[in-house]
């Protein structure tokens, strides 16, 4: 038995280096390890829009162990939810702690997720090859908005109950599955308790389970192309004598030192907010969500919380008149598809989908177009990879029009994420309108303006 038994290898006289070694022998920790931190090279001109994709892992994980206190002494019923929830903040010992870490949490994930977004913007992080990382990563930006609903609900005060209640309604208003679609949305006629139970179920389980294997996909699918970089170099094509890229560096020590750096400025700034305004101004919590779900008493002003703001305005701001702007903007976008060089079959789509969405606009109540607006905002981030033909992908190699689009579009998505929040008015449904066209110029105009765009020669090497 002695001469076939074969003896396990000791790599090392460490205290740990035995468990690691009988571990890797029997599940691949250290080559993952290896492949993903230690030996995975990352441009070595990182700036300060690269530390948030580690900050979402970060505030990913503090609302996923948050939330698991809090289930633990929250009740999933319409009649006990709002008092579990006052249960929590008053009397389970630090539960105001771990609610408000909750609640600034959520905020803060979408506040780094849309920086995120935006340093994606700013260096072509969707072009070829990292297609599929931009997919995964809008996948995981869908699923949060699901998880930031389906949680808003749990408090059951005023907002939670009418905001739900709203946004269900939407659902309604699709023509044929409309009706039975918000039905089984709701699990009732009305928002009740298998609304809330359900809701619940989705929150807690099922929406965590999916973000958890997409940020796993988002990761392998990033380190299998490789990180983008401000200068839009591709660090692979350039090789040294050992195999590496001569504008990379290991991402351990280097950049888990530099992520670590940015936790601590991040957790800073996030104590300050917890600790002396949780509410934030009744932006992160809103006043009405203090006082328990009241069916029979509507609040005066409902809105979404503010990170769903600039879609609740595109909503808004589509009107039985508005109707007539899209359809004006429809025919000169058809218009310029026609008179560009493009293929003849594209040619034909254009006017074909034109035509259908004039007939839309005629037949179909606005409502419905809203609903529809409001969800190609959110959906029209995909088809980036494709519509952004520049030769470059870094701004830093774009020129003035491609810059100054960038520019209108953050501050077009700030504005209408400001009046989404304010009470209905002819002035904030003007601004909501205009705001709703700059949005959608900025990506269907953009195979125009990013072709005809001068850029700057793509450096060699990375600048550091």
């Amino acid at each position: 038995m002695a001469a076939t038994e074969q003896k396990l290898p000791v790599t090392g006289a460490g205290p740990f280096n035995g468990v690691l070694t009988w571990i890797d022998q029997r599940f691949p920790l250290l080559s993952l390890w290896r492949e993903h931190v230690s030996e995975y090279y990352a441009p070595k001109n990182f700036n300060f829009w690269y530390y948030f994709g580690s900050l979402a892992m970060f505030v990913l994980v503090l609302q996923i162990v948050t939330g698991i206190f809090l289930v633990m002494h929250y009740k999933p019923d319409a009649a006990q939810a709002f008092a579990s929830v006052e249960y929590i903040m008053r009397d389970v010992p630090w539960g105001w702690l771990i609610r408000y870490m909750h609640s600034t949490g959520a905020s803060a994930f979408f506040i780094v997720i849309y920086l995120h977004m935006f340093r994606g913007l700013m260096y072509g992080s969707y072009r070829q090859p990292r297609e599929l990382v931009w997919i995964f990563g809008m996948i995981i930006y869908l699923m949060l908005m699901a998880e930031a609903f389906f949680g808003y609900l749990l408090p059951w005060g005023q907002m939670s109950y009418w905001g739900a209640q709203v946004i269900v309604n939407l659902f309604d208003a699709l023509p044929l599955i409309g009706p039975d679609l918000a039905l089984w949305i709701r699990g009732d006629f009305v928002v009740s308790d298998a609304t809330l139970n359900r809701f619940f179920a989705f929150h807690v389980i099922a929406i965590p389970l999916v973000l958890v294997g997409l940020v796993a996909a988002h990761i392998m699918a990033l380190h299998e192309v490789g990180s983008n970089n401000p200068d839009g170099v591709e660090i692979k094509a350039k090789l040294g004598p050992d195999g590496h890229p001569l504008d990379g560096i290991p991402f351990h020590p280097y950049y888990t030192v530099k992520d670590t750096f940015g936790v601590m400025v991040f957790l800073g700034l996030f104590a300050i907010v917890l600790f002396f305004m949780p509410e934030f101004g009744g932006y992160f919590l809103e006043y009405n969500n203090f006082v328990p779900a009241d069916p029979l008493k509507t609040p005066q002003h409902i809105a979404p919380v503010w990170y769903f703001t600039p879609y609740y305005s595109i909503l808004r701001a589509t009107t039985a008149d508005f109707k007539l702007v899209l359809s004006a903007a429809a025919l000169a976008m058809a218009f310029l598809i026609v008179r560009s060089p493009f293929r003849a079959k594209t040619k034909a789509l254009a006017v074909f989908v034109t035509v259908a969405l004039l007939v839309g606009f005629y037949f179909i109540d606005a409502k419905v177009w809203g609903v529809v607006l409001m969800g190609l905002a959110v959906m029209i981030f995909f088809l980036l990879p494709w519509l952004d033909v520049s030769p470059v992908k870094s701004i830093r190699s774009k020129g003035p029009l491609y810059k100054s689009a960038l520019a209108v579009f953050v501050v077009v998505f700030l504005v209408l994420g400001y009046f989404g929040t304010q009470p209905v008015s002819p002035f904030a449904t003007y601004m909501a309108q205009l705001g709703t066209l700059l949005y959608f110029a900025f990506f269907f105009l953009m195979p125009w303006y990013s072709r005809m765009d001068k850029t700057k020669p793509v450096p060699e090497r990375v600048t550091v």
